[in-house]
């Protein structure tokens, strides 16, 4: 699945930044692959839709994981990528996810404190409970939102933002993201996404100052419709 300038949702659009909602299957840069990331897709429509010639800058300021669906944000000039790499490493940037799981965590709300180790072999993170060689501290707060027929909805606020914390932080208490086979789940979702979307985004506007709160809709199937009604 790939997108294009057509199916592009755009969130917020000025001068300095652009948030977008990532479909899950989306890369948001190139690699290996060799797929058309979104940071093209994104980079056409502005030549596009503003007629700018030569080469459009584009400056990206987080990932979402692969099949991972929801907001992320973009900048447009330097210096809103310079402001907003900053807003970043200082936790300025508050950002909420929901995760659909199968089973539900022990506790309906938490904070989880593990130290992840990046396997680049497999492109997996595992967690631990204690400190190892070469890991790094994450940390996460959930809270079950929502009981579905067979799943529960969580809402999760970073604190860190490792590489797949939520997934595998998540996987190590029991409650594997619906459609994650990569950190246990049984089936995999028929389009290969997973059920875990960047929901809000909350910052303040690296060149406006204005305080800008985000909230990217849920992909189109039955359990995430059931999630929102």
């Amino acid at each position: 699945m790939h997108s294009t300038k057509e199916n592009l949702q755009v969130l917020h659009e000025d001068n300095h930044i652009i948030v977008v909602n990532k479909r899950a299957g989306d890369i948001v840069q190139g690699d290996k692959t060799g797929d058309k990331p979104l940071s093209d897709v994104i980079k056409e429509y502005i030549k596009g839709k503003y007629n700018k010639p030569g080469n459009v800058f584009l400056g990206t300021v987080h990932r979402l994981d692969r099949p991972t669906s929801g907001i992320i944000i973009f900048a447009r000039t330097s210096k809103a990528l310079e402001r907003l790499n900053k807003m970043l490493r200082d936790k300025e940037i508050k950002k909420t996810y929901w995760a659909v799981v199968k089973n539900q965590p022990q506790k309906a709300k938490d904070t989880l404190v593990h130290f992840l180790k990046k396997n680049p072999k497999n492109n997996k993170s595992t967690a631990y409970g204690k400190e190892i060689t070469n890991s790094k501290k994450a940390i996460l707060h959930y809270n079950t939102i929502k009981k579905l027929d067979n799943y529960f909805l969580l809402e999760i606020d970073l604190e860190t933002g490792r590489h797949h914390q939520i997934r595998s932080q998540l996987s190590t208490i029991g409650a594997t993201i619906k459609g994650d086979l990569k950190y246990g789940a049984p089936r995999s979702n028929k389009d290969g996404s997973i059920h875990l979307h960047a929901r809000k985004i909350s910052f303040t506007h690296p060149v406006t100052k204005e305080t800008i709160e985000i909230l990217a809709p849920t992909p189109k199937n039955p359990i995430w419709d059931a999630c929102i009604n």
